[in-house]
């Protein structure tokens, strides 16, 4: 088959591409980044405007040679949860800025120590195989998202299998046999056609689409500072240094770059920091880099920060078009699934693209029984708590490992 060429980091591709390109992008990140405003009870339109904005920030930070979308991040969930249902959630805001202000000031800390400790505390062996933990942890994910596991003794809609089997069957047929500007979007393609079947099937209401003004302005909020409320949040500050680590290291397997050398670790995570803690001050959730965007470069071996940054201005666009953004969350959970189910594997096996090239010798009892203990750690479910702080999954693991 012949391999499709590669659009890297700093190339420019033309309107024609750029536009259907961009809008792959920004699908494959809604459904998860309004999923944490709908559970916080917020506005997702403060959330879609300060995505896109920190995103572009990203890109003008890392000087436009890291390719990431941040979207809402999970990492702050529980803890912003507790924080939401005893002080509010303008109290949640303040520890969403000032773990923002720490990570910037981690930031200073790693451009003043360097990254080779990362080496050192993470050989090959452990490090491919958190990375790709990142993918593989989430299947259950894609799966319960999909609607593929449901409760005990519920069945799962006929519809619902439709969907997801015509997404993911164009996803993945597509990324093989699709030819020339087709290939490089079958993921916006098979989303597409996911959503009509669901049309088809009678899955999707448009009652809120047509209720929903034109144009609407997002909801700010200021927040308000209280070093209990604080404390409870400011632990997620290791849960996402670990997570933006992580996707770091499989963003650079994917485009071919150290990203970690060039740009800098201490420049992605100033950045992804300084997003969470301006989103913070106007209202809306903590960012982080977005697996599902990381999935979609491997799919279609597209790089170009162009196209996130144009991904971004059409969020951005988004929290203002009132009709759009109800439009857009009427995609159905099958779609999203079904999507997410070849991204994220594409993930997990980015990992172990890490653990061939670094050419890892398992004959050594070290490097099978690292892989093995990070592997059960991260997939076996174990939570550790320590107050408000909760390790697992691929976090857990990389510590354990």
């Amino acid at each position: 088959m012949e391999r499709r060429k590669i659009i890297q980091v700093d190339e420019k591709v033309p309107v024609s591409m750029l536009i259907p390109l961009s809008v792959q992008h920004m699908f494959a990140m809604f459904g998860a980044s309004i999923l944490v405003p709908t559970l916080f009870g917020i506005d997702p339109a403060i959330v879609l405007l300060m995505n896109g904005i920190g995103t572009i920030l990203f890109i003008i930070i890392t000087k436009g040679k890291a390719p990431a979308y941040l979207g809402s991040s999970f990492a702050f969930l529980g803890a912003g949860s507790l924080v939401i249902a005893n002080f509010g959630y303008q109290y949640a805001l303040g520890g969403f800025v000032v773990t923002g202000a720490c990570g910037c000031l981690l930031a200073f800390v790693i451009y003043k120590f360097g990254t080779n400790w990362i080496d050192v505390v993470l050989p090959p062996a452990a490090m491919g195989s958190v990375v790709a933990l990142i993918g593989l942890e989430l299947a259950g994910n894609a799966a319960s998202t999909a609607g593929l596991l449901p409760e005990e003794g519920a069945s799962i809609d006929s519809s619902t299998i439709i969907v997801f089997l015509v997404t993911i069957g164009v996803a993945v047929f597509g990324s093989v046999l699709f030819k020339k500007f087709l290939s490089v979007i079958p993921i916006l393609i098979a989303i597409i056609a996911g959503y009509i079947a669901a049309v088809c099937c009678g899955t999707v209401d448009f009652q809120a689409v047509i209720d929903t003004p034109f144009f609407s302005l997002p909801n700010f909020q200021l927040p308000k500072f209280d070093i209990n409320a604080i404390l409870i949040i400011l632990p997620a500050l290791l849960v996402i240094t670990s997570e933006h680590i992580g996707h770091q290291l499989v963003t650079s397997k994917v485009v071919g770059r150290d990203l970690l050398k060039d740009p800098g670790l201490h420049r992605s995570i100033f950045a992804d920091n300084f997003s969470s803690m301006l989103s913070g001050l106007v209202g809306s959730v903590p960012t982080t880099t977005y697996g599902e965007n990381i999935g979609v470069m491997a799919v279609t071996r597209v790089y170009s920060v162009q196209v996130i940054g144009g991904a971004a201005v059409l969020s951005i666009l988004c929290s203002f078009i009132g009709k759009f953004s109800a439009l857009i969350q009427t995609m159905p959970n099958a779609v999203i699934g079904g999507i997410s189910f070849l991204l994220y594997g594409m993930i997990g096996t980015s990992g172990l693209r890490i653990l061939v090239d670094s050419k890892v010798d398992y004959s050594k009892s070290k490097n099978l029984i690292l892989t093995s203990v990070i592997f059960v750690t991260g997939l076996s479910g174990i939570t550790l708590k320590f107050g408000s702080l909760e390790l697992k999954g691929m976090v857990l693991a990389c510590v354990v490992g």
